[in-house]
């Protein structure tokens, strides 16, 4: 399970360092895509697989289904990790969520997302009012 914040480094080849704690999950290799809210996402192949097998089915007639497809497919890249445990995010990706030299690795169960620091900083902020988390959990009975 993938879980916690990291502040990683970005090199100038687009490397980034997976923490130690996370590799193994990547053994198999991954993919990395665009993701929800501007982040991008590190999947690996077991995850990524699951998510295929619920895409896949959709019929090609259906519009919102084609484009979902496209949006994942069409974005995605495999990855490997290198024997210092980096992947290389590809430029497409690291503009597309606002990379510099430095991303937050954030763990989201089933996969890990990259963020601008600006961008989940606002996120961040925005989650830790009360108020917002209030209402997020209302809907779990808790």
């Amino acid at each position: 399970m993938f879980t916690g914040e990291y502040r990683v480094a970005v090199d100038d080849k687009g490397r980034i360092a997976v923490p130690v704690r996370f590799r193994a999950e990547f053994a198999a290799g991954g993919l990395v895509s665009k993701w929800l809210d501007g982040c991008i996402a590190l999947h690996p192949r077991a995850a990524w697989e699951a998510i295929a097998a619920r895409v896949d089915p959709l019929p090609f007639t259906d519009a919102r289904g084609r484009e979902l497809q496209r949006f994942l497919y069409g974005t995605a890249f495999e990855i490997e990790l290198d024997k210092q445990g980096r992947l290389v995010v590809p430029a497409v990706l690291r503009t597309f969520a606002k990379l510099g030299d430095q991303a937050v690795m954030v763990g989201s169960r089933t996969h890990l997302e990259l963020w601008s620091p600006t961008a989940w900083e606002t996120w961040s902020d925005r989650m830790d009012q009360p108020d917002v988390l209030a209402e997020h959990l209302q809907g779990l009975g808790i």
